[in-house]
């Protein structure tokens, strides 16, 4: 059996096991897949975790940049509070529009803002709303912009806030110095400055599973 074959097999497994899909979920994936959506949601083991960090945090406040379909955001809406608010931001109008529905059906509509364009033009759009700050940030966007995100998920968060940037493996390739591609060099540039920045503690997480060979950073704001 191979590596992959594996990591298939048993994210199967832990899935079955802890994070069945229900009808929301499997429907979010399934018209996700219909309207010819990038298959790179998280996988049902990452959008429980998502969930339990939420739940752990007590987020009532969550900020997505980068929703796709809606799968992720519907994990993370889930550990809100009825009065809690889940602010999502999407570059492409037609993502947004099947996000919208599969939130929707989901009975999460009340709960989530999708906002739509480039995040980087959304992002102060969202700080000039001057909104409470954000309890947690999951950053799952283009890699390249990954150090702009975060410097604006600090502006958009305080003391004990949980930020999580996905997807910074890329399949090993942060390790290269060889490397120069625009994600690879983005996301170092994250983990660098989570790293040095004296307002974050954090770490970083390799995974496999039915995605491949991947991992998370989590970093927590200090002050």
């Amino acid at each position: 059996m191979s590596d992959s074959q594996l990591w298939d097999d048993v994210d199967a497994y832990f899935t079955a096991q802890l994070s069945p899909a229900d009808d929301a979920l499997a429907a979010a994936l399934r018209e996700s897949d219909a309207a010819g959506l990038p298959p790179v949601n998280v996988t049902a083991a990452q959008g429980k975790l998502l969930q339990l960090l939420a739940q752990l945090q007590g987020a009532r406040t969550i900020l997505e940049i980068g929703t796709l379909g809606g799968y992720s955001t519907i994990w993370l809406a889930r550990a809100l509070p009825a009065d809690g608010r889940l602010v999502t931001l999407e570059y492409s109008a037609r993502h947004a529009e099947v996000a919208t529905r599969n939130i929707a059906r989901a009975g999460l509509d009340a709960l989530v803002d999708v906002r739509v364009g480039p995040a980087l033009e959304s992002l102060p759009q969202l700080a000039d709303d001057n909104p409470p700050p954000f309890d947690l940030v999951f950053i799952d966007a283009d890699k390249a912009n990954n150090p702009h995100y975060l410097e604006w998920a600090l502006k958009l968060t305080s003391t004990g806030s949980l930020i999580v940037i996905d997807n910074v493996v890329r399949g090993g390739r942060v390790a290269d110095a060889g490397d120069t591609g625009d994600d690879v060099r983005g996301t170092r540039a994250a983990i660098e400055m989570i790293g040095s920045h004296p307002r974050l503690s954090g770490t970083a997480i390799q995974t496999v599973g039915s995605k491949g060979y991947d991992g998370f950073a989590l970093a927590r704001v200090l002050e």
